[in-house]
């Protein structure tokens, strides 16, 4: 099968978060490049890269389950998106198990944790929001079992 190149999944993630702000306001891309560079920052696969790109677009609603289960994608792109999509009113600790669960998961979360608790990020928010999202990102970690960096 001929899959989807890093390329073409970029192009696609940011046209399906164009329009899309984070909590700061900055357009959505800026958060799943980086992702996507922290990825492969951490030595993670093409298919992780790829996932990095597309790790928010199930979840967010932007593209589909059934858009990513005919994706050209490999399958462990494919689970590795599943993984991180967090289903509404679901646990965090269902959440963190599936993505425990999902090889190839945990770097591509370790990279969205990295940019989502980014200091500089989480001071250009209201102080109220920066706690709860420290305290998010801090639980999250815990329960996936890192310390330390990210």
């Amino acid at each position: 099968m001929n899959y989807l190149s890093l390329a073409e999944v970029e192009t696609i993630a940011r046209r399906a978060h164009e329009g899309q702000v984070d909590k700061n306001g900055h357009p959505y891309s800026e958060h799943i490049a980086a992702v996507a560079r922290g990825t492969a920052a951490r030595g993670g696969t093409e298919a992780q890269i790829a996932a990095g790109w597309l790790h928010d677009t199930v979840e967010d609603g932007r593209l589909s389950p059934e858009w990513l289960a005919e994706a050209a994608l490999p399958e462990s792109t494919k689970a590795i998106v599943e993984a991180l999509t967090r289903r509404p009113e679901e646990p965090v600790e269902d959440y963190t198990a599936r993505i425990l669960a999902t090889p190839g998961a945990l770097l591509v979360k370790r990279a969205d944790l990295a940019h989502n608790s980014d200091p500089a990020r989480l001071a250009a928010l209201d102080a109220a929001t920066a706690a709860r999202l420290t305290a998010k990102y801090a639980r999250m970690r815990e329960l996936l079992g890192l310390t330390g960096e990210l």
